[in-house]
């Protein structure tokens, strides 16, 4: 696979580690964790990004601000490159509010699919938006702190940036 000339990336250091940023024509299209789950292989991530970069450079600042407790939410272009389902899943991520966490058997309930917990649970762990489509708020169904592609610890410090969970 040949690189997108449109893609570009960029590593960001921040509270929780470095995390690259991804962005293509459209938008934003991936947040990583460096080194995590579903990490993207590099013809999907583009060269690095020489110089400023709108789409980048708002994204780093406003996880900067997020992860520094001065951000509630992201106002960015998302651009997320999965199938009709995992778009549907990571549109519903983005609908739980901050300090709360759902299951991924209510997703798959909201969704109109109650047998579907677990391709929501798949869907949910190859959201390449970590952070800005929070799939960190996202539990199992006894509230237990299920895989999270960035490690369970960057899950359990988002949760409780956001006041999800008692320090």
């Amino acid at each position: 696979m040949t690189p997108d000339p449109v893609r570009t990336h960029r590593l960001v250091t921040t509270l929780l580690g470095t995390y690259v940023l991804a962005a293509g024509a459209d938008g934003l299209i991936g947040v990583w964790r460096r080194d995590q789950k579903h990490f993207p292989l590099p013809a999907r991530l583009g060269p690095a990004a020489a110089g400023p970069h709108a789409v980048l450079d708002d994204a780093e600042r406003q996880l900067q601000e997020y992860l520094a407790g001065r951000r509630e939410d992201f106002t960015l272009p998302l651009a997320p490159e999965g199938t009709e389902f995992q778009r549907t899943v990571w549109h519903r991520l983005r609908a739980i509010p901050r300090g709360t966490t759902t299951t991924y058997g209510q997703i798959a309930r909201d969704l109109g699919r109650p047998r579907a917990a677990q391709a929501v649970g798949a869907a949910v762990g190859a959201n390449p938006l970590s952070i800005v489509v929070p799939c960190h708020r996202v539990v199992g169904s006894t509230g237990s702190m299920t895989g999270y592609a960035g490690g369970i610890e960057t899950k359990q410090a988002l949760l409780l940036l956001e006041g999800a969970l008692l320090a």
